[in-house]
């Protein structure tokens, strides 16, 4: 997603196995770092995590922002 110097970034559902860019399960938002526009569906998010996803560092940063966790 995005284009040459203009980063924009999909937040998905993934298993481990599965390459970066490969096949996802669920997309649950986006983050558009140059306007701060971050649009995640939370409850979405929240089930996943209660269903033992495992978020990474920068996940688990934005979906603290948008306040779908703690």
């Amino acid at each position: 997603m995005g284009s040459k110097k203009r980063p924009f970034y999909r937040m998905v559902v993934a298993d481990e196995r599965a390459p970066r860019d490969g096949r996802y399960i669920e997309e649950l938002g986006y983050y558009d770092p140059l306007t701060k526009d971050l649009k995640l569906d939370n409850e979405k998010a929240q089930s996943w995590i209660g269903n033992g996803a495992q978020p990474t560092d920068t996940a688990r940063a934005l979906l603290k922002k948008s306040g779908a966790i703690n």
